[in-house]
């Protein structure tokens, strides 16, 4: 069996004849910036996709003459890696900045919470419990570190903070939107990064400062694939991995469409789930306790039904539900933060849930989806009419949301294993930070420098333990 690569072939059967330093499983920003790491320390890397295109979350479809993301992206004044990529790759022009106003849908109203004033005028809480909303935030401010918080879960920490009644009307919707049955397990620290970062990124009005690249995603990549070409990354889609090759002495490479790729080292960047059944057939004694501590890790898929539209809903970015009643998490207007010319006039809607992937409505039909949404959009827009949507788009991803429960940091999986050769990084190890393009970004770089300096360690004993007088000649060899 044989696996080309260039102008090389592999064969399956000599573990010494590896014909790449390192594989990466995945090219989401994780895998790639792991990648781009491993390309620049001069390594022979090759990376493994199994979707039709780069990206990961970040991919990409077209709206007018413009490329869109599939799930909604936007970056904070603290997402700074993103940035420093994007200088990096001269692309510093991409980086906009934007305030995007933000709501809160409960009964039936929608609702500003972005200042003080906001929070007094909340009719939906009495008076006292305004109070102690807005008093709650500001504890939770006061909070400086993570671990303060690893031992609650978020319902404790937040009854705590404002009482049952804040909670059960203000708090409680949001969680189980978003984590669903999982709700009652998330841990405070999710929570509290979450209050974290959106305080800091508002400005004294109480508006949300954000940042979005211009030509989305798409654009980045159209700088950063070519750069990592340049660097001698190769990069193939189509090509999903199904197992993680491994001996006694550790990995010795991956299986691809039925063929052998030999590598000494292997970085997977998926989620837990999937990582822990490449390695389903794996001999290395260690294998079994990691895909243990992966498979216990929980996860999400997220939906998300994306409305192209001649008119506007609101005047709101970003609109949080919460109200059981209505299928999705969030609302998220694009074009109320970069602007509806952009996209050939259209107004870009994202409707995004997080859900089991057994949930019924994972598991409708794109036209059941669409047609499933409009009825509960209309009651949230009262004037809204399906004469609007030009176009829908219905897009899915299984592994979206790992739930973050108390002592998470135990739980996490780091980035070396006791199987040599074998590295993970993907999002269920961003923590205490929440997921997010800024955050996969770095803990690929960070995945990539490990590795290239685990290899460098390993260059140098070797050379240390080299006899004093080569027995073969170092210039050019001849048959």
């Amino acid at each position: 069996m044989t696996a080309v690569h260039g102008d090389r072939e592999v064969r399956d059967g000599n573990p010494g004849d590896a014909d790449w330093d390192v594989i990466v499983v995945g090219a989401g920003f994780t895998g790639l910036a792991a990648a781009h790491e491993l390309g620049r320390a001069g390594l022979r890397c090759l990376v493994l996709e199994a979707d039709d295109h780069a990206g990961g979350l970040a991919g990409t479809f077209t709206v007018g003459d413009r490329r869109l993301e599939r799930f909604y992206h936007h970056w904070f004044a603290s997402d700074t890696d993103i940035f420093r990529l994007c200088a990096d790759l001269g692309r510093a022009d991409l980086v906009q900045r934007h305030h995007g106003r933000t709501g809160f849908y409960y009964a039936g109203g929608i609702h500003r919470l972005s200042t003080p004033l906001d929070v007094l005028r909340f009719a939906p809480l009495p008076p006292a419990d305004r109070l102690r909303l807005g008093r709650s935030v500001l504890r939770a401010g006061r909070v400086r570190h993570w671990r303060e918080l690893e031992a609650l879960t978020a319902e404790e920490w937040l009854v705590g903070l404002g009482g049952r009644r804040v909670y059960d009307r203000v708090w409680r919707p949001l969680l189980e939107g978003k984590f669903g049955p999982y709700a009652p397990e998330v841990g405070a620290t999710w929570m509290w990064t979450k209050l974290h970062l959106r305080g800091g990124s508002r400005s004294r009005s109480g508006r949300e400062v954000l940042h979005y690249l211009r030509g989305g995603c798409g654009a980045l990549l159209d700088a950063w694939l070519p750069r990592l070409a340049g660097l001698g990354v190769r990069i193939r889609t189509g090509s999903p991995v199904t197992e993680v090759l491994t001996g006694p002495e550790g990995v010795r490479g991956v299986r691809c469409g039925g063929e052998v790729t030999r590598a000494p080292r292997v970085l997977v960047t998926c989620a837990p789930g999937p990582a822990a059944a490449l390695l389903d057939r794996s001999a290395h004694p260690a294998a079994p306790a990691l895909r243990r501590r992966l498979t216990a890790i929980p996860y999400l898929a997220n939906l998300c039904l994306v409305l192209e539209n001649d008119r506007p809903l609101s005047d709101t970015y970003w609109l949080n539900v919460s109200d059981p009643h209505f299928p999705y998490v969030g609302v998220i207007e694009h074009t109320n933060l970069d602007a509806p010319e952009h996209y050939g006039g259209r107004h870009l809607v994202y409707l995004s849930t997080y859900l089991p992937a057994d949930a019924p409505l994972y598991r409708m039909s794109d036209p059941e989806v669409y047609r499933y949404s409009l009825p509960h959009l209309r009651r949230m827009f009262p004037a809204f009419r399906a004469e609007w949507v030009r176009a829908h788009h219905v897009w899915r991803a299984r592994y979206a949301q790992p739930v973050i429960t108390r002592h998470y940091s135990r739980t996490v999986p780091g980035v070396e294993h006791a199987v040599p050769g074998l590295y993970l990084a993907g999002m269920a190890q961003v923590f205490p930070e929440d997921r997010g393009t800024n955050y996969a970004l770095r803990g690929g770089q960070r995945a990539g420098r490990l590795i290239a300096d685990r290899i460098r360690t390993a260059e140098r004993r070797t050379a240390g333990a080299a006899p004093a007088h080569p027995t073969h000649r170092t210039g050019e060899d001849h048959d």
